[in-house]
C-alpha cells in the first residue's frame, strides 16, 4: 500500500489476519505509473504498486503502532497552536505598524509594551488589537498544557530519559524523535538517519567530480527543526558560560565545528553550526543512547598503535641494496659526464 493517511491503521488491521503488509512512499510509486502524473486513477495506482513492490532496491515505510501515533498527535496539535499564535502576533504587529507603533518580535516584550500604545490607536484599531490579544491568550494556555503533556510522556519513558541526558535535547525533541524513529532499527548508521530527516547535502556529481549543495530538507520538517535548534542551543550556552566544549566524544569533528572565529563579536558564532556533520553526530549519539552502538573509525594514531602492538607482526622489510638517493626530476646526463 501507499503510505498515505490511514495506511498505518489498515496495515495493523491486515496484520491481525496474518497478511504481510508493505508500505511504500507515494513518491517511489509515481515513476512506475504508466500514464505518469496526469493519468492518476485507482487502476493505474494498483498497477504501479504491483510494479514497484517487485524492485529489489525499494525502501519500505515501517508500520507505526498506536502509541507513537498518539505522541505525534500531541506534537502536531501543539505545533498548530504555535503557528496560529505566531500568525496572530504578526498580524497584530503589522496592524499597529500602520499607525507608527513598532514593537519587538519577542512575545513577552510585545505584550509588555503594547499596553502603553493602546490609547494612541485611533478609531476601531484599538478594538481590533484588543480582540487579537484576547484571541492569543487561550492559545498560550493551550500550548502550555500540551508542553506539560509532552513532558509527562517523556518522564514516563525510560528511553526519553536517556536521550534527554544529551546536550541540547529536551522533552519535545526526545519524545518526537522516539515517536518518529523509534529504536532506529530501520537504519544502519547515523548518516542514514540524517539523510532520512533531510540534513545531508544534495549531490549533483558527474565525471568523478563531486558537487555538494544545500541540505535536501526531505522528511519531517518539524523533527528537523527540533534537531537544528537542539544543535545550536549548547553552543550558545557554552559561549555565554565560557570556552565552548564539544558535544561529546562520539560527535567526530564537532570540536572543529565549535572553534571560535576571531575579530568581530558577530563572528564568534561557532563555525558550521548549520553544517551536516553536527547533525550526523547528533544522530549517532541518539542511536548509541538507544542501545544500538555505531561503529567508529579509529584514528591514524590508533591504527598505527594497534599495528605496532599486534602479536606475530614481522618487522617491515628494508631494501639494503639501494641506499643512494635518486633524483627523478633531473633529466639529461650527469654533470661532467659524456654528452
Amino acid at each position: 500500500m501507499e503510505a498515505c493517511s490511514g495506511a498505518h491503521h489498515w496495515a495493523r488491521q491486515f496484520r491481525q489476519y496474518g497478511h504481510p503488509v508493505k508500505l511504500m512512499a507515494p513518491k517511489f510509486v509515481t515513476p512506475y505509473r504508466m500514464s505518469g502524473k496526469r493519468g492518476k486513477n485507482d487502476a493505474a495506482d494498483a498497477a504501479a504498486l504491483c510494479e514497484a513492490v517487485r524492485r529489489p532496491q525499494m525502501r519500505y515505510v515501517p508500520v507505526k503502532e498506536e502509541h507513537p501515533q498518539i505522541i505525534l498527535c500531541l506534537h502536531r496539535t501543539r505545533q498548530g497552536f504555535v503557528e496560529e499564535r505566531t500568525a496572530t502576533y504578526n498580524r497584530l504587529r503589522g496592524l499597529i505598524a500602520e499607525f507608527g507603533v513598532v514593537l519587538p518580535q519577542k512575545v513577552t516584550c510585545l505584550r509588555r509594551e503594547i499596553g502603553a500604545h493602546l490609547e494612541d490607536l485611533p478609531g476601531y484599531a484599538n478594538a481590533c488589537v484588543g480582540d487579537l490579544l484576547a484571541h492569543a491568550d487561550p492559545l498560550d494556555e493551550r500550548i502550555e498544557a500540551y508542553d506539560w503533556l509532552i513532558a509527562q510522556a517523556a518522564r514516563d519513558d525510560a528511553r526519553s530519559q536517556r536521550l534527554m541526558q544529551l546536550p541540547g535535547i529536551g522533552p519535545n525533541t526526545a519524545n518526537a524523535r522516539l515517536a518518529s524513529i523509534g529504536g532506529g532499527h530501520d537504519f544502519q548508521n547515523g548518516r542514514q538517519v540524517a539523510a532520512w530527516i533531510g540534513l545531508t547535502p544534495g549531490q549533483y556529481s558527474s565525471g568523478g567530480k563531486t558537487r555538494l549543495g544545500r541540505i535536501t530538507q526531505a522528511g519531517d520538517n518539524y523533527l528537523r527543526s527540533l534537531l537544528v535548534m537542539g544543535a545550536r542551543r549548547p553552543q550558545w550556552a557554552g559561549r555565554e558560560a565560557g570556552p565552548l566544549q564539544p558535544l561529546g566524544e562520539e560527535s567526530g569533528g564537532t570540536t572543529r565545528l565549535l572553534a571560535h572565529r576571531g575579530g568581530d563579536r558577530r563572528q564568534e558564532r561557532p563555525a558550521g553550526v548549520g553544517g551536516t556533520e553536527i547533525r550526523r553526530g547528533f544522530s549517532a549519539q541518539t542511536r548509541r543512547c538507544l542501545g544500538r552502538p555505531t561503529p567508529q573509525k579509529a584514528s591514524a594514531e590508533e591504527r598505527k598503535e594497534l599495528t605496532r602492538n599486534s602479536p606475530g607482526r614481522s618487522p617491515p622489510a628494508t631494501n639494503h641494496r639501494c641506499t643512494a638517493r635518486v633524483d627523478v626530476k633531473r633529466v639529461g646526463p650527469a654533470p661532467g659526464g659524456p654528452e
